[in-house]
């Protein structure tokens, strides 16, 4: 049984579909879903800005994960399952050893994440935290494919943001 599942969300579409198939996952179960986000600092270029300094950048980038969080925890109450979340920042490192370290401290019993499929070069360039996670994870990773097209998760977090 999975009582405790943890779900990585970012706004894409591919992790909706991986949302989507932890909450088939939890009713079925009576698991909790705990969402998580990850800040990517890495994802900053401190060199070559002009006009925002990276506080900035880092303060928009923290509203929109907590925005993600946010549509992704009315999504999961909706389906009347309990979740809680949290907001962490890459401060240099991978998104998937900040996934396997939550996945390890709040003793998940499943991990689901969507995943983007990519191969060949756009995998070598955009690297992949769910072959990371696969990988390196004490307990069992659900993978979910998505499609190419936003979701309304991350419409609704761009909207607010901006």
């Amino acid at each position: 049984m999975y009582a405790k599942i943890l779900v990585p969300v970012d706004g894409s579409q591919a992790s909706a579909a991986g949302l989507a198939e932890a909450i088939k996952i939890a009713k079925s179960q009576g698991s909790e879903i705990r969402l998580m986000n990850v800040v990517d600092d890495l994802s900053l270029d401190y060199g070559y800005g002009t006009g925002v300094y990276a506080f900035d950048a880092l303060e928009i980038l923290r509203k929109a994960g907590r925005s993600i969080l946010d549509a992704a925890e009315i999504t999961v109450r909706r389906g009347g399952i309990k979740t809680n979340s949290v907001l962490l920042e890459s401060a240099g490192r991978r998104a998937a050893d900040l996934i396997l370290a939550e996945a390890k401290a709040w003793s998940a019993d499943l991990v689901v994440m969507g995943t983007h499929g990519r191969r060949g070069l756009a995998r070598l360039v955009m690297g992949s935290d769910a072959e990371g996670v696969v990988r390196a994870c004490g307990v069992p990773v659900l993978l979910v494919r998505g499609a190419a097209k936003p979701s309304a998760v991350a419409a609704r977090a761009e909207a607010s943001v901006a």
